[in-house]
């Protein structure tokens, strides 16, 4: 099991996703943040293991990198049952999800990963099997096709999501036990990353670990992504302790500015201050101007831009807030949509 290994061993040369399995909670207890949803997430687990049932369905939301997987992992172990994991992407077809549930044990724990990606006839089936615990087979085509009820034993379904929106009202309704994860802040993530060196075995200074906390953008993922890399600076550039000082100098060297703004952040910043004059500019042209999908802009920059109030979406594209033409050292222009929430 991962919570074995010994990371600090000389000889233990583990990839990248050993790494980041064994940094990952393994009790509620151990979690750190998001107290709302772990206090009601074990109230519901303490409740199934009282009535010795199976746990209701647990719908997790938020942003990616908060800990909904890990979260899942918990539900499973709290229980003391099999983890079974899919993500929405991989259950194109109905058969693909008959042929997982079919292998489900009583009590067993499904975690399906991004489930608003899920095909309409994977979902169908899905209502079925949540509420009934059975699932209609089809067999043969046409007139001829004949539907036989497989009945399935309880399960729990864990179900995340980045897009809760887009699931539709039916699967939503089924889930017994809704929770959404919030961004962490500064002090919980200072309190990850020592956690986390302490399980890599990497001398940190409270003011190193201070400095990583804050350029993680909220996201518990980045923070240990980052520590990883800071330590490789620490081990080559320094005498292997991240202070600040070598904090600093790493993740300048990474492109990973003092309020977490990265590459592709500051380039979208750049392209709708410089090329466009701050907006508005449709996103597909911006994608362009930063060489990136619309995909890629639209998920994984603009949230965080928003949310540190550097852009701004309207009804005409997105506009660049007068703290963006500050972060950059430049002056907004003296009139017009650009200059948004002027202070």
């Amino acid at each position: 099991m991962t919570h074995d290994l010994d990371l600090t061993a000389p000889d233990a040369e583990p990839d990248e996703r050993v790494i980041e399995a064994a940094l990952r909670p393994r009790t509620l207890d151990e979690v750190v943040g998001q107290q709302r949803v772990r206090d009601q997430l074990g109230l519901v687990l303490e409740a199934a293991r009282l009535r010795e049932r199976a746990p209701d369905h647990v719908l997790l939301s938020g942003p990616p990198g908060l800990g909904k997987t890990t979260l899942a992992m918990i539900i499973a172990a709290e229980v003391g049952v099999p983890l079974r994991l899919t993500s929405g992407p991989a259950l194109t077809h109905a058969g693909d999800l008959a042929a997982i549930l079919s292998g489900l044990n009583h009590g067993d724990v499904l975690f399906v990963d991004e489930i608003h990606r899920m095909s309409r006839a994977a979902e169908e089936m899905l209502y079925l099997a949540m509420e009934d615990f059975r699932v209609d087979v089809v067999i043969g085509k046409g007139p001829g096709a004949t539907a036989i009820p497989l009945e399935i034993p309880p399960f729990t379904m864990v179900g995340a999501t980045t897009r809760a929106g887009l699931l539709p009202g039916p699967l939503r309704d089924r889930f017994g036990f809704t929770g959404h994860l919030e961004f962490y802040d500064v002090h919980e993530l200072d309190r990850i990353v020592h956690r986390s060196a302490g399980l890599l075995g990497v001398p940190i200074t409270p003011e190193g670990a201070a400095e990583i906390a804050s350029r993680s953008r909220g996201t518990p993922r980045i923070a240990n992504r980052l520590l990883r890399r800071v330590r490789d600076y620490a081990q080559v550039r320094a005498d292997g302790t991240v202070t600040l000082e070598v904090a600093h100098a790493a993740l300048d060297l990474y492109e990973v500015d003092q309020l977490g703004l990265d590459r592709l952040d500051r380039a979208v910043l750049d392209a709708l201050c410089r090329r466009f004059g701050g907006g508005p500019v449709g996103l597909s042209t911006l994608a362009v101007a930063v060489g990136e999908e619309r995909e890629t802009v639209e998920e994984v920059a603009e949230p965080f831009l928003v949310r540190q109030g550097f852009l701004a979406r309207t009804p005409r594209g997105r506009v660049a807030t007068a703290a963006a033409w500050r972060h950059l050292g430049l002056t907004a222009p003296a009139t017009g949509e650009p200059t948004l929430f002027e202070e």
